[in-house]
């Protein structure tokens, strides 16, 4: 059985792929590539088939990260399968898939698995343009969903 884990924000060029990304380097250290997938996608259309946000490259390049996904928009397809993971950047997020596709009983924010007492929502750095403080919530909360998924699943 594969585990899929989808990563939903805005636009899917900044803070979904580089968790897509950060998530992927996990995984595959872990050995359980062949047992977990990994993508991405964005609650609006806007930016549909561009590459990531010159500053999640940047960031990721820093991190030896490799990433050379496509902006898409998420589909009702995409929250069909029950072993599929949710997994949304804020609140916002959050809002919008329920509104489009209903509930979805693995949807969960990234920081939801952090950890931490502080707010559950990640910053948007398309507009703070603070890629160095999204990158560290996005890996800490990778670290922490990696866990539970090897925890909840088995693996």
């Amino acid at each position: 059985m594969t585990v899929h884990v989808l990563f939903v924000c805005l636009g899917n060029i900044c803070r979904s792929p580089m968790a897509e990304a950060v998530f992927q380097k996990l995984v595959d250290e872990a050995g359980l590539s062949d047992q977990i997938e990994v993508d991405s996608a964005g609650t609006g259309s806007w930016h549909v088939g561009e590459k990531a946000h010159p500053g999640t490259q940047r960031i990721l390049e820093q991190h030896g990260i490799p990433y050379d996904g496509r902006a898409r928009q998420v589909r009702y397809s995409d929250l069909t399968s029950p072993n599929t993971y949710i997994i949304a950047m804020d609140q916002d997020n959050i809002n919008d898939l329920r509104h489009r596709f209903g509930d979805h009983p693995r949807l969960f924010r990234l920081l939801d698995f952090a950890g931490r007492n502080g707010g559950r929502d990640i910053p948007d750095p398309y507009y703070t343009g603070d890629f160095k403080t999204v990158y560290q919530l996005v890996e800490e909360g990778c670290r922490g969903l990696l866990a539970a998924i090897r925890a909840r699943e088995k693996l």
